[in-house]
C-alpha cells in the first residue's frame, strides 16, 4: 500500500515512516502542511493519506475536504492527539475514513490500516447529533451566556417554568445532569 504521511512535526513523520515501512508499507511522500499534501496526492495518487489535524497552510480537516472535492478516492486517516467529538464529527463531514490516536502503537496502526483497506475495519461514520428545536437552541444560546432561568425567561418572553421544561429536554437530549454538563456536551458536539 502506497502512503503519504502529512504532519508538521518532522520527527513524528520520520518515526511513523520507519515503523510503517518495516511493516511493508511504501511511503511515497511526506508533507509538512495541507497544501503540500494536496499537491502530493495529485502527483502520486497514493492508496492512503495519513493526516494530522493541526498543520500550517491548510489543516487536516481542510485537506481531507479538498482531497474529496478533487475526487480523491483513496483512504484518508486522521492521526491526532485531539479526541473532541466535534473534531471527529468534522472529520467525518470532511470525508475521512478513520480518526485514530497518535498514541496508538505502530504495529496496531499498521494492522488497522491494512484492515481498513480490506474493508474489515469500520469506517468513520457521522455521529448522531441530538436534534434541538429552535426554542431549545435559543435557550442553549442564552445558557451559554451565563444567564439564569429568570433572565432567559425574560429575554425570550417565556415563563420560568417553560424555560425549566426546555432545560430538562436539553439535559435529556445532551445526556447531561446539569447546566455545566449540558454546555460542555453542546460545545463538544459543535452545537455552540
Amino acid at each position: 500500500m502506497r502512503l503519504i504521511i502529512a504532519d508538521d512535526h518532522p520527527l513524528f513523520r520520520m518515526g511513523l515512516r520507519a515503523a510503517l515501512e518495516l511493516q511493508g508499507y511504501e511511503v511515497v511522500a511526506e508533507a509538512s502542511d495541507g497544501l503540500k499534501t494536496v499537491q502530493g496526492v495529485r502527483e502520486l495518487d497514493p492508496d492512503a493519506v495519513l493526516l494530522d489535524i493541526r498543520m500550517p497552510e491548510l489543516d487536516g480537516l481542510g485537506t481531507a475536504r479538498r482531497l474529496r472535492e478533487e475526487g480523491y478516492a483513496g483512504l484518508i486517516v486522521m492521526l491526532t492527539t485531539f479526541g473532541e467529538p466535534a473534531l471527529v464529527y468534522q472529520a467525518a463531514q470532511a470525508g475521512a475514513d478513520a480518526y485514530w490516536s497518535k498514541e496508538m502503537p505502530p504495529e496496531e496502526l499498521g494492522q488497522r490500516l491494512g484492515r481498513l483497506a480490506q474493508g474489515l475495519e469500520p469506517r468513520l461514520q457521522l455521529p448522531d447529533l441530538p436534534t434541538l428545536s429552535p426554542r431549545e437552541k435559543e435557550v442553549l444560546t442564552q445558557l451559554a451566556k451565563g444567564q439564569s432561568t429568570k433572565e432567559i425567561a425574560r429575554d425570550l418572553r417565556l415563563s420560568p417554568e417553560t424555560v425549566k421544561d426546555h432545560l430538562e429536554r436539553l439535559y435529556t437530549k445532551l445526556e447531561a445532569r446539569n447546566r455545566v454538563e449540558a454546555l460542555e456536551r453542546a460545545r463538544g458536539l459543535g452545537l455552540l
